[in-house]
Parts: structure tokens; C-alpha cells; sequence
């Protein structure tokens, strides 16, 4: 009998550069997190809101389902709400849950259920806060007969285009981060070895819309900020015509483990998959021959 894995409290602490020259604010958190009942505890060193969080990225990733992410307040992991949505929403997908000790938070509570819808409505207001303040921005903008927008970039101002890059750029890593507990830990799986189009039939099967180039593109920046591994670039080998069915029977394995390999056969049936070998349809067998390869492939773990 397979036992199941004990569900664990994971610390984390983020303190600003200047802050842990002294080590004062990073004892302080450790110390809550420690007496908390933290199992292990994870430290960043941010040098501020514009720089990326590996830790961060890596300890999201870490997480089992079960387990709790603990921290001292809710600022430590998020930098907006709009990111702690993401955050939240990402973690609870996969059966985490999320403790802020100073903000008296916890989503493995009762009360702490609606969290989610009532962040979301939180970003909305102020998605709609911030369209109202624009639109009233360009009015007093016109009325005073200025042109609206950033003057540094109507000049073409290389500061200006600068600060714009790094702000856009900030924001993305930002988004992969937050994203990246849901489909990083597959990509981890199969690269190098299958091709970033495989990857994707994947992970389409398990409700994400990729395409090849934006999951390479993605990857490649969280390398670049060493928040993913560089072998994850690495060229994969070619793979022969035949491997498409055994790449769609793990797929469609990944996105459901529970289904029997007549199921498994009903599907590739139901989405046009000629069987293999050639038949009126997909025979159990069969079935059975590529999820094997499957496995010696690396597309399946036993």
C-alpha cells in the first residue's frame, strides 16, 4: 500500500537587501515562521519590487498538495493584488492552501473559502478604479491641451523607453511566477527530451492555451532571471512520425490518471486518432503497447 505523503507547513521570508545587512527583519520572520511550526523555512534577499524572486518561484513550485505556504504577512509573496490572486488561485488549484499570520489569513479555514472570489472582485474595482482615473486623466489632459500619454516616449526619450521596458518586463516575470506552479513541474518532466510542440499537446490536454514558441519564449526568460534550469533550453532529438499517438495517450493519461485503458481508447477514438495498428478503432491492446512506450519515453512517471 502506497502511503501518502505527509502534508507539510513551508515558510517564507522576504526582506528588502538594506534589511538583511543587519539580519533584524529576517530573524524577526524566521522566528514567526519557526514558531508557527514551519517544517522548512525558505529566505529571499529582494532588492526590490522590480527584481525577480527565484526562491519564491522555486519554493511554489516545491509544493505538494496538502501543504501549507506560510508567511508573515501577505506583501512577502505578492506585490499587487492582482498578484496575489494569481497566487492564491494557482496554489489552490493544486490543493494548497496559504497562511498570513499577520493578516490573520487562511484559506484551509472555513472563513478562508471566499478569499479567492472576494480578491478577484478586489482587482476588478480597482481595474475599473483605475479606467475611471485614466479616462478622467485625458479629459483634464485635453481640456488643458495637453496631448495624453508618457511625453518621454512621444520624444522617443531613451530613458523614458527604458523605464517602460523594465516596467513591461517586470510584469511578465511577475505573471510567470505566479503561473508557474501549474505548468512548470511538466516542463521540468519532459524537456529536453520532447519537443516544446509536444509539451504543449500536453499541456493543452490539462486546460492550458500555449503555443510552442510562447511556453519556449517563457522559459527561456525564467532561465534568464534563474527561476527555471538552463537544460530546460537544451535541444531535444528528433522524434519519428509514429510517436504523435503515444504523445496523445499520455496526454490524455496526464489530464485524467483515473481513466482504464478502455477509456483511454474511447477518447483517441472520440478525437480522430487513427488507431494504431489500422482498424476500425482503438483496441485496448494497443492502447496498453504506447502507454509502455510512454513510460520508457519519460512522458509517464510508474
Amino acid at each position: 500500500m502506497v502511503q501518502e505523503p505527509i502534508p507539510r507547513l513551508v515558510g517564507y521570508a522576504r526582506v528588502s537587501r538594506a534589511a538583511t545587512q543587519s539580519n533584524m527583519e529576517t530573524n524577526a520572520q524566521t522566528d514567526l515562521l519557526q514558531t508557527a511550526g514551519c517544517d522548512r523555512i525558505f529566505e529571499e534577499d529582494s532588492a526590490g519590487t522590480a527584481t525577480p524572486r527565484p526562491v519564491l518561484a522555486r519554493v511554489l513550485n516545491e509544493l505538494k498538495p496538502g501543504d501549507t505556504l506560510i508567511v508573515t504577512r501577505l506583501d512577502r509573496i505578492a506585490r499587487s493584488t492582482r498578484d496575489l490572486l494569481e497566487i492564491v488561485t494557482a496554489l489552490d488549484h493544486r490543493g494548497i492552501h496559504i497562511r498570513s499570520l499577520g493578516d490573520h489569513m487562511d484559506t484551509s479555514a472555513p472563513h478562508g473559502v471566499p478569499l479567492r472570489t472576494t480578491l478577484a472582485a478586489v482587482v476588478e474595482l480597482e481595474r475599473a478604479i483605475k479606467i475611471e482615473n485614466t479616462k478622467i486623466g485625458i479629459a483634464d489632459a485635453k481640456r488643458q491641451g495637453r496631448l495624453p500619454g508618457n511625453p518621454g516616449l512621444r520624444e522617443k526619450n531613451a530613458d523614458a523607453i527604458q523605464a517602460v521596458s523594465a516596467a513591461r518586463e517586470k510584469a511578465y516575470l511577475d505573471e510567470l511566477s505566479a503561473s508557474s506552479p501549474d505548468w512548470l513541474p511538466l516542463v521540468r518532466q519532459l524537456r529536453p527530451q520532447h519537443s516544446w510542440e509536444n509539451i504543449v499537446e500536453v499541456l493543452k490536454r490539462k486546460g492550458h492555451q500555449w503555443t510552442a514558441e510562447r511556453l519556449r519564449r517563457a522559459v527561456h526568460r525564467m532561465v534568464e532571471a534563474n527561476m527555471a534550469e538552463a537544460e530546460l533550453l537544451n535541444r531535444s532529438p528528433k522524434r519519428a512520425p509514429e510517436d504523435r499517438p503515444m504523445l496523445l495517450a499520455a496526454a490524455i493519461v496526464i489530464a485524467n490518471s483515473s481513466l482504464s485503458l478502455r477509456d483511454i481508447a474511447a477518447e483517441l477514438d472520440r478525437i480522430g486518432e487513427p488507431p494504431v495498428p489500422p482498424g476500425r478503432k482503438w483496441q485496448t491492446s494497443s492502447v496498453r503497447q504506447i502507454l509502455d512506450e510512454a513510460h520508457r519515453f519519460g512522458l509517464l512517471r510508474l
